[in-house]
């Protein structure tokens, strides 16, 4: 099985990338634009649709299959698929007026904000009261990251879940029985579970606590604690959280008693993450923060691989919020320039929202349904170690990185000083995160204009 990375990975926009995607959206006319629809749905669809989608290979075939079920139930309506379109591209093509994309696949909610503010993906809101779509199907928290600033200009089509992956043989042979649920208690089965080489070098880390190694990011860290990234206004709330200096002291703390020299030589010399020489296939790592995707990439590349998975652990204090994570995915929308509008919300709504089409997807992606009725299904495929995931997207307490003007260059920045302040050049905490705050708001005032 050929597995390509094109879903897996969200592309980090930064700061300035978010920005410059501002500037190439301005063009867009206003949030309200292009809603105007018929007073009812067709009672029959005909024409011709595009779908602007950025799967490749297998996954590509994935969507193709969901796509001709779609045209078997709508024998008038021909889909016109174009595979392999980054996010970058779809933006512009939209902000130049183009009428090619009707509906646009998005790997990155990060574009939402943008997308929303500018008119550049209509508002769908009338569509969704015209046809009385059920949005308590979808979690608030996955209704979050595909809406902004009153608008909702997407619908979730799957999603991306964190969880800790552990090894269960080197368990075993260290005689512990389960995963840990507090990070003391990771720090703790971490440090035991650690092996060195005779140089003192690393030879086996219990778990790598390292912010930029792989999927260690605040963001998926974040849970924890229950951190909050932005407040109401779309300003900076990272300074003024409670939570985050706990996650950030309890990680600085893992980085010291290790050595931060160690960490940073083993950290150099692990695998790509997505290959077959990820630390976790080749038992370099005992323990993983990861999303759901990897257990397709485990049977496909480490199939004998004996392995859990289990809710991140959470700070001392925060263990009611244990069961919950983080969960992030794709979004969709109709373009402003769409000449095919209905075809285009009822294949958007197709692929969002019919349950046995998400089931499919699932199947196929590997990825978690963003409605309760497929993720409730028995024709989803779950296996013991996917049934965290599902059980984390179901949880209400679970969180997500909500959409903001900068794109996620807010979440680059924390992760930036972080960075800085494992290495122990983050001075003060407490004044490195009131500088985290400036920086991101100063980012947030200079996209939002006088």
């Amino acid at each position: 099985m050929k597995l390509s990375t094109t879903l897996r990975r969200r592309a980090a926009m930064g700061t300035g990338a978010a920005i410059a995607a501002a500037v190439i959206l301005s063009g867009c006319s206003g949030a309200g634009s292009g809603t105007e629809i018929e007073a009812s749905a067709p009672s029959e669809l005909e024409g011709t649709v595009s779908l602007w989608h950025f799967f490749t290979d297998r996954e590509a075939e994935v969507i193709q299959g969901v796509i001709d079920d779609f045209e078997a139930e709508n024998p008038g309506v021909t889909v016109e698929v174009h595979d392999g379109q980054d996010d970058e591209k779809l933006r512009k093509v939209i902000a130049a007026g183009s009428d090619d994309i009707d509906v646009g696949l998005s790997y990155s909610t990060a574009v939402v904000g943008n997308l929303c503010s500018t008119g550049a993906f209509r508002d769908l809101q009338p569509y969704i009261d015209r046809d009385g779509v059920d949005m308590s199907e979808i979690s608030d928290t996955v209704q979050a990251y595909s809406q902004f600033d009153g608008v909702r200009c997407a619908m979730p089509v799957l999603a991306d879940v964190n969880a800790l992956f552990y090894n269960k043989e080197i368990f075993a042979e260290a005689g512990i029985e389960q995963a840990p649920k507090t990070l003391d208690e990771l720090t703790e089965v971490a440090l035991e579970l650690t092996e060195y080489n005779d140089d003192g070098s690393i030879k086996r880390l219990g778990f790598n606590p390292f912010i930029g190694m792989y999927e260690n990011t605040p963001s998926h860290f974040g849970p924890a604690v229950g951190g909050e990234w932005l407040d109401d206004d779309g300003y900076s709330a990272i300074g003024s959280d409670e939570g985050w200096p706990v996650l950030m002291q309890w990680q600085k703390d893992f980085v010291d008693e290790i050595g931060y020299d160690k960490l940073q030589a083993f950290t150099a010399g692990l695998g790509q993450e997505f290959s077959a020489d990820n630390a976790f296939h080749t038992g370099q790592l005992a323990m993983a923060i990861d999303g759901e995707y990897r257990t397709a990439f485990i049977d496909d590349q480490a199939p004998d691989l004996d392995y859990g998975t289990a809710p991140f652990p959470t700070a001392t204090g925060y263990e009611d919020l244990y069961g919950a994570g983080y969960i992030v995915g794709n979004i969709a929308g109709i373009a402003k320039g769409s000449a095919h509008p209905e075809l285009a919300w009822a294949l958007l709504k197709y692929l969002s929202t019919d349950t046995d089409a998400v089931v499919k997807l699932a199947n196929g992606l590997k990825n978690v349904p963003t409605i309760s009725s497929a993720l409730e299904s028995p024709d989803l495929e779950v296996t013991d170690q996917y049934r965290t995931f599902i059980d984390i997207a179901l949880n209400p307490q679970t969180m997500t990185t909500p959409p903001s003007l900068v794109g996620d260059g807010y979440t680059q920045a924390f992760g930036d000083y972080w960075e800085k302040y494992q290495a122990g050049k983050g001075g003060d905490l407490a004044e490195g995160l009131a500088g985290v705050d400036k920086e991101i708001n100063d980012s947030v005032d200079l996209v939002a204009g006088p």
